[in-house]
């Protein structure tokens, strides 16, 4: 199997059956319906006054480069407060446990940390994932066209909406970027890492964006995810139609973290997109 069935398999045999067991989903509703409002993240990233906005990923590891940061030394919330004061738009919190040595529990940390609203990026294949992000704090998360059949993908837009959750609705090729905006994605993420080998390409952005833009209806802004390190990488996608980036792993293993920070957030859109 590739390394995103592996993932997609261990969360529906291992992980979602525990965790619903430590706390069913009636419980989770609850939690969530309890939650504080939630943060504008659309407007965070789509509306970024001409610049490429930045959605700064708090990351501990990944499956292709393990660690990124040794154990004792990461500090989610001091992650975020380095993206804030740099200038980023919104943070990306990743979650998964198993491949990505996430935990839910960092949401909450970085929500009460910083102002700017925090996407849960993990793979989600079940409402119930959709409850716990909001019950974590929440306020938008990942939807991975790859992972989901237009079914799931409509179903779950739906729930996170009457959650009061933003989506951001991630392709990697055109095929699913036509899927996408079938199901009205209005905010769609182009991961130039192919999740099955894990492979890297920037030109991923300008092969999808052509699909989105030309038949765009619904569309409010195209976000470039994966293999982005410098200004000039902003640009590169920019011009190709992103008016988001989100950068992690650069960002995590970073010596000059608010000054990088700083210059990949203040870079000018090519174009509206």
């Amino acid at each position: 199997m590739n390394i995103l069935d592996q993932i997609l398999l261990h969360k529906a045999e291992v992980e979602l059956p525990d965790r619903r067991k430590r706390v069913p989903l009636s419980a989770m509703r609850r939690l969530a319906s309890e939650a504080v409002e939630p943060r504008d993240f659309s407007s965070a990233i789509c509306d970024s006054d001409g610049v490429v906005a930045l959605i700064a990923e708090v990351k501990r590891a990944s499956p292709s480069k393990g660690d990124l940061v040794a154990g004792e030394q990461f500090d989610p919330a001091a992650y975020a407060r380095d993206y804030q004061q740099g200038g980023a738009h919104a943070i990306s919190v990743l979650t998964d446990e198993r491949f990505f040595r996430g935990h839910l529990s960092y949401v909450s940390l970085v929500k009460a940390a910083v102002r700017l609203p925090i996407l849960r990026k993990d793979f989600i294949i079940d409402e119930y994932q959709l409850h716990e992000a909001r019950a974590a704090g929440a306020d938008a998360v990942l939807l991975i066209v790859a992972a989901l059949d237009d079914s799931m993908l409509a179903d779950f837009s739906q729930c996170a909406q009457s959650l009061g959750l933003a989506t951001l609705v991630e392709v990697h090729d055109e095929v699913e970027s036509a899927r996408a905006l079938k199901c009205g994605a209005e905010i769609i993420g182009i991961n130039n890492r192919d999740l099955k080998t894990f492979t890297v390409d920037l030109e991923t952005t300008g092969r999808c964006a052509r699909v989105l833009i030309n038949n765009a209806r619904h569309l409010k802004c195209i976000v470039s995810e994966s293999g982005i390190y410098t200004p000039e990488d902003v640009q590169l996608v920019g011009n190709f139609g992103a008016g988001a980036v989100l950068v992690g792993e650069s960002l995590i293993v970073s010596k000059q973290r608010i000054q990088d920070v700083k210059g990949i957030s203040h870079v000018r859109k090519a174009h509206k997109d």
